[in-house]
């Protein structure tokens, strides 16, 4: 990932947080197939190797399991906050209009390779800790053992699951930071007052200050 200085994130209690806000990852994969991307919620596990690791499942008919078995190199990329800046955003646009349009976004890429597993029990505990995660805001969260046992043994035969530590970590903030702190102020202020909501929650992660 293209990363000038300004814009690193090095942090890596930082970059676990990104990983664990990102709903919806896309794992890519290079192998006798070419080119293959999925998109899969994964839990992280923070603790486990030296930048954490990460848990999830594909679907049996999916192939590009297969590409994670022959020990293809995966490049997940988490997604995060994004927005439009308009030039109209800055006060430099009044001063001299030297300004055009870019876009702000935080972004994580996490490279490994991974361990590729079919053993029922450990695909009932990673199933269960991810729907436990996306159900817990509910008023009523519905739990696997909600559903009749042979139809959740029945489910788990046709997913393959996947322990993928983390080898390598690159972060992203673009947010603005290389413009002077008055058009960063006016950034922040601008996606601020959108009725987008994207833009409203990148606002947030404006910095007060040039880097």
């Amino acid at each position: 990932m293209y990363t000038p200085r300004a814009f690193a994130l090095d942090d890596l209690p930082e970059l676990q947080q990104l990983i664990q806000h990102t709903r919806l990852a896309q794992v890519v994969t290079f192998g006798e197939q070419g080119l293959q991307a999925s998109h899969l919620p994964l839990l992280l596990n923070p603790d486990e190797g030296p930048n954490g690791t990460l848990y999830g499942h594909l679907a049996k008919a999916n192939r590009q399991w297969q590409d994670l078995q022959n020990g293809s190199e995966a490049l997940v990329i988490f997604a995060g906050a994004e927005a439009y800046i308009s030039p109209s955003f800055y006060p430099a646009k009044v001063e001299h209009g030297k300004v055009v349009p870019t876009w702000n976004y935080l972004a994580v890429h996490a490279y490994g390779q991974a361990e590729v597993f079919t053993d029922a029990e450990r695909l009932l505990t990673l199933v269960s800790a991810l729907t436990d995660r996306h159900e817990s805001a509910r008023d009523q969260p519905w739990k696997v053992s909600d559903a009749p046992t042979d139809y959740i043994d029945g489910m788990l035969k046709a997913i393959v699951g996947f322990a993928l530590p983390i080898q390598r970590l690159e972060g992203k903030r673009k947010l603005s930071q290389n413009r002077s702190a008055a058009d960063i102020a006016g950034v922040r202020e601008g996606l601020a007052a959108s009725s987008d909501l994207r833009d409203q929650t990148l606002a947030r992660f404006i910095p007060k200050e040039p880097t």
